[in-house]
């Protein structure tokens, strides 16, 4: 009965984000206004919604091209604040899978309490494969990670990780398909151990992994960045948490 009524709840709110997208047709480039919808869904605590303005969230939604109907994975979904919206933004014609690994939730019990919670929205399937083996279903429109692609370089990683994964979200994505990452910027040339010592990474090394696995660079934005943020400090420092500069990649499987 629960899932049959947040079913109902996610249909209705699709109708609303479809009607304000099917206005810009399925090859338009959607703008951040056409999220609107999707960024009010009940689904959402209010502690998500006091954070769209400073996360710049509709114009992330817009830069990864989401839409209703799309089949996206949230990789390493943290709390869920994207995983959430995804519900939202996709419908009930959609699908969402929410992948927090294995050695996070055996870390800290609250990763798996937050992919339980994203898990009973009607449209969303979690995932708790390990961190180099994420279980993606294939024929995926988007993998989306926000924040989170650093990890697969902390030491407790196999140091193929990186590599493991992006092949993994190469093989998951249907031809078109796109891979949009979000991070911390680490300082130009930063070693890749900055992932542990300050949870960042260099934007460049970023997009060497990425397109070794197969990937072309389809777009860059920069609307997350700051210039003040001297991009040397642990993305924990009181100094600068929430304040981070960040880079944001999109990335295109060629076909």
């Amino acid at each position: 009965m629960r899932r049959s009524i947040m079913l109902a709840a996610v249909a209705a709110l699709a109708l609303s984000s479809a009607a304000c997208m099917g206005a810009m047709g399925e090859g338009a480039p959607p703008a951040p206004a056409d999220y609107a919808a999707a960024l009010a869904g009940s689904s959402r605590p209010a502690d998500d919604r006091a954070r769209d303005e400073a996360r710049h969230t509709a114009e992330t939604l817009a830069f990864a091209r989401v839409r209703p109907g799309q089949k996206i994975a949230d990789m390493i979904i943290g709390g869920g604040y994207f995983t959430r919206i995804f519900s939202a933004a996709v419908g009930p014609g959609g699908r969402v899978t929410a992948w927090q690994p294995a050695e996070f939730i055996a870390f800290q019990a609250s990763y798996g309490e937050s992919l339980t919670a994203v898990d009973a929205l009607a449209n969303v399937d979690g995932i708790r494969s390990s961190m180099g083996a994420p279980d993606f279903p294939m024929g995926l429109d988007l993998v989306f990670t926000a924040q989170n692609y650093h990890d697969l370089h902390l030491n407790i990683a196999p140091a193929d990780t990186a590599s493991r994964v992006n092949a993994a979200v190469f093989r998951a994505l249907k031809p078109g398909g796109l891979y949009v990452v979000i991070d911390h910027h680490a300082v130009a040339g930063a070693p890749l151990t900055a992932a542990d010592t300050v949870h960042r990474i260099d934007v460049e090394a970023v997009k060497r992994e990425v397109l070794a696995a197969g990937f072309v660079l389809d777009g860059e934005s920069a609307i997350l960045a700051n210039a003040e943020d001297p991009r040397t400090a642990s993305v924990f420092d009181a100094s600068i948490r929430g304040r981070t500069s960040q880079f944001m990649l999109r990335f295109r499987k060629p076909g």
